[in-house]
């Protein structure tokens, strides 16, 4: 897009290219994250099952958000984001109670 566009740095006042840089912006702030939490699960122990359950809410939350954002329509964006922060939470969870207690508290 930068290409179509000859921008090689911001976004050269092009609503469109404007557009896809927070899209871009906003995969890279909660993409790393929630791959850390699912990394965080598989070692606690989760059971497979959640930690796929996860990985598609979170793939799918992205690709909503990703399509409302890209054609201006908000229930989507929402949905996206709704299912992102579902999926954030559930991760969180899951590794709250999946977690080594004995293991952290202990004093060895």
């Amino acid at each position: 897009m930068r290409l179509q566009y000859r921008v090689a740095y911001g976004d050269g006042g092009f609503s469109e290219l404007q557009s896809a840089i927070r899209i871009h912006g906003n995969a890279v702030e909660y993409i790393p994250i929630a791959i850390v939490l699912m990394l965080f699960m598989e070692m606690n122990g989760a059971e497979t099952w959640m930690v796929h359950i996860c990985g598609i809410v979170l793939l799918a939350g992205r690709l909503m958000h990703y399509y409302g954002f890209h054609h201006r329509l908000f229930r989507w964006r929402r949905s996206g984001m709704s299912a992102t922060w579902c999926a954030l939470l559930l991760m969180v969870l899951a590794n709250l109670w999946y977690m080594p207690w004995e293991l952290v508290f202990s004093l060895r």
